[in-house]
């Protein structure tokens, strides 16, 4: 289930996914397993979010096991080609291709809650 939240707009009131909401306010949430479905979801967004204004930062979340190494790079490679800047915030559980998209952030805005844990394979 997707939590709902309703914010006052002019005359009346808007529903939005929280997702949505978030989105508007330039924050990806990568949670779960990188697979190429969610590649698809994230890439899309980080293009449109680039398109409605390439001077300012996106900033992602992320909370994933990792996964699908072509999907996770997908991710990377496009995060990589964006003009704008990317803040990253390690929240939870970030292992793998989930800590490769973690470090994928620009130089001097990656972060990592106090109680996030990060696993990089050797």
């Amino acid at each position: 289930m997707v939590p709902t939240v309703i914010e006052s707009e002019g005359r009346g009131e808007r529903a939005y996914d929280i997702y949505s909401r978030l989105l508007k306010d330039r924050i990806i949430f990568l949670g779960g397993e990188v697979n190429d479905t969610m590649a698809s979801i994230i890439i899309a967004q980080l293009l449109f979010l680039q398109m409605q204004d390439p001077k300012k930062d996106i900033n992602i979340y992320v909370n994933s096991p990792g996964g699908s190494v072509t999907a996770g790079l997908a991710i990377y490679d496009t995060m990589q080609f964006l003009t704008c800047d990317v803040c990253t915030y390690s929240i939870g559980l970030v292992a793998s291709m989930g800590a490769v998209l973690l470090a994928a952030g620009t130089k001097g805005k990656r972060y990592a809650l106090p109680n996030s844990d990060i696993m990089i394979h050797q």
